[in-house]
């Protein structure tokens, strides 16, 4: 009781002291601070419940529009799926139709099939004889000459590509017209029996002669590699095909 009675005197003491001297009083001040921090923590947290409490009434409809983003997402990346295919086949059709539109009895066709085992050098392609296609048959890519058809079923065919250990084809050094005759080695073609005085070059050009399966011109390859025969009668090339085989896709097969 008498601690209170002198504490309530003191402040009572400097109140009346700071009423006299005009300037605000110490006691007043602090309350006055105080009450004001109370107030703003006291909003401060009544907002953030305020806010949470919002959050989480619009939580499910911000998971349904999650949902619904995710969705249009994956819808988008079909879309340009699709649409790159689109192009690919229409580069690849376009590439394509010089061929068909140079012979006028040409079957177009897709490549459908590879075969499991490497040393087998052919694809499978979606025509056969229904669509007239037979064997010996020449096939042809944009790029050149892919191979022959070695067998003909009614909607399917194989091609044996000229990389082939069966392959043969006669065959013309453009630069010069020396003969030879294209044989398959597997990864490459071997360009052989040209005559020993043939100033055969790196880079030549190599097309096919006219022949059963194919007619003159259709472009083979480029030689890249020059030896000479023991024989001194002739000589032999190594010709890179013009087509990448990894990449075949639309093809044109010739009736012979």
């Amino acid at each position: 009781m008498i601690a209170v009675i002198i504490v309530t005197a003191l402040v009572a003491l400097v109140q009346v002291s700071a009423a006299r001297s005009g300037t605000p009083s110490p006691v007043t001040t602090t309350v006055s601070s105080g009450a004001l921090m109370f107030e703003e923590i006291v909003s401060a947290a009544g907002a953030y419940i305020g806010g949470a409490a919002s959050a989480i009434a619009a939580l499910p409809s911000l998971q349904s529009a999650n949902a619904q983003l995710r969705s249009r997402t994956i819808e988008l990346e079909q879309e340009n799926a699709r649409l790159h295919e689109l192009v690919a086949a229409y580069q690849q059709e376009t590439a394509i139709a010089p061929r068909v539109a140079e012979y006028p009895r040409a079957v177009e066709a897709r490549v459908i099939g590879y075969p499991p085992e490497g040393a087998v050098q052919s694809v499978t392609i979606d025509k056969g004889t229904r669509s007239g296609i037979g064997r010996d048959d020449g096939v042809l890519a944009a790029e050149g000459v892919v191979g022959r058809v070695v067998e003909a079923g009614p909607f399917t065919s194989k091609v044996a590509l000229i990389t082939d250990f069966t392959s043969t084809i006669p065959a013309i050094v453009q630069r010069g017209r020396y003969w030879g005759v294209a044989k398959g080695n597997q990864t490459s073609v071997r360009l052989d029996y040209v005559s020993q005085d043939a100033p055969l070059r790196i880079g030549d050009r190599v097309v096919t002669g006219e022949a059963r399966s194919f007619h003159s011109g259709a472009l083979i390859g480029t030689i890249e590699k020059i030896e000479r025969s023991d024989s001194n009668l002739y000589q032999t090339a190594v010709v890179k095909p013009a087509v990448d085989f990894s990449r075949l896709d639309r093809l044109v097969v010739v009736p012979k």
